[in-house]
């Protein structure tokens, strides 16, 4: 029996097993495939180093530039400046998620491997444990709390009854890949492209030559996981990544591709439903923890994580796993204003994906320094805008 069995070892599983771990709770750490890598653009904001510090020892190089690109290519430079605490940092989720669980493992979390969750045990009708499969048949981990943390395709999420199928509008599709070769890319800088169609594109660099690049379009699936007949997602990326505007930073006719694959993501912010019950909590993907806009999910699953985490420990602390304490990690101040700034994203997607509203934008950024670092924080850092960021907007 295990205080907490959790279902995902990405960086929300993670994180929450190692400061239950930390704290003297027996955790167990469910993962389908250690070796699988996610399908990501791997870029993470510097919020991150104050969750996983260990994390620094690797020197990875500084972002302090994104260059955005309007669908016209109409671009804009929006700059950290090199003693800013904010920055950006790209790293290969294989390595990065690996990193994250060995911190988890090192803190006193069990780990197993190749393990697919698949179904809750259930005593007089409540959720006692997960049952896995696994290479020598079905393993079951009993747990007085149960975290789900294994992604938007969660079967468990699904049968929790906290969460139905994905709608089509909340999803999105993208592709990416890992190429090497000769390219022009500058080291401290991301380059960030909004399609014409509902979607966006990206390459980041990440050293010796290698960069991810990809692209995505929103409200491209049906809730079954199948692509829109008017959506062709390898169309898409093959003109995206040989566009003339595209070759200017990454000439060469053919590039070593290390990895490649595709990918649905939620697009619509946090569930509006409770993501907790009696004994259980939904997390990261799971709950939708990926930012409107940019897609981006790595440091809110962390947050998700770390808050579960203290949310568990509560519980135990006053002996009441019910929903009555677990619903505190709805409402904990980090995942709130991850809520607000998501919905402030969704509700201003459909001007960032409109070639002339964007346009717009970019003019007022160029003009009012104060509208430009507003971009900044909210697009990269999660940093809900100032109450005068639509009023400049609107008389501009």
């Amino acid at each position: 029996m295990y205080d907490v069995v959790i279902s995902g070892a990405g960086p929300a599983g993670s994180k929450c097993a190692e400061v239950l771990a930390k704290n003297g709770f027996k955790v167990a750490l469910i993962e389908k495939n250690t070796n699988w890598r996610k399908p990501c653009g791997g870029g993470v904001n510097a919020e991150i180093f104050n969750y996983f510090p260990s994390l620094k020892k690797l020197n990875l190089q500084k972002i302090n530039n994104v260059s955005m690109f309007s669908a016209d290519y109409t671009k804009l430079d929006l700059n950290f400046g090199n003693n800013s605490e904010n920055y950006y940092v790209v790293m290969d989720r294989l390595i990065l998620d690996n990193f994250l669980r060995k911190v988890a493992v090192d803190a006193g979390a069990e780990l197993f491997d190749k393990s697919v969750s698949f179904d809750f045990i259930t005593k007089n009708k409540e959720k006692i444990g997960i049952k896995t499969r696994t290479p020598t048949g079905i393993k079951d981990y009993y747990g007085k709390i149960l975290i789900i943390a294994d992604g938007m395709s969660s079967k468990l999420a699904t049968k929790s009854g906290l969460r139905g199928k994905w709608k089509s509008e909340d999803l999105g599709l993208a592709k990416c890949s890992i190429l090497e070769g000769n390219n022009r890319l500058k080291e401290d800088s991301l380059y960030v492209y909004l399609r014409k169609y509902k979607g966006y594109g990206w390459i980041f660099p990440m050293g010796g030559n290698r960069f991810n690049i990809g692209c995505g379009a929103f409200g491209a699936m049906n809730s079954l996981g199948k692509e829109y007949l008017n959506y062709d997602l390898h169309k898409i990326y093959s003109e995206f990544i040989t566009d003339p505007n595209i070759k200017k930073y990454i000439p060469e006719n053919k590039y070593k591709k290390i990895w490649s694959a595709s990918y649905p993501l939620p697009n619509s912010g946090v569930m509006k439903k409770p993501t907790y019950s009696e004994n259980l909590m939904l997390i990261g993907d799971a709950a939708g923890f990926v930012s409107p806009i940019s897609g981006e999910g790595i440091t809110p699953s962390v947050v998700s994580g770390n808050v579960a985490a203290e949310t568990a420990i509560e519980a135990f602390e006053n002996d009441n796993i019910s929903s009555l304490i677990l619903k505190k990690f709805k409402i904990n101040p980090h995942i709130k204003k991850i809520i607000q700034n998501f919905k402030l994203k969704k509700r201003l997607s459909e001007i960032f994906y409109n070639g002339q509203n964007l346009k717009k934008i970019f003019e007022l950024a160029e003009k009012v320094v104060d509208f430009k670092n507003q971009i900044i924080k909210m697009l990269l850092f999660n940093i809900t805008p100032q109450s005068n960021f639509f009023s400049l907007l609107n008389n501009f």
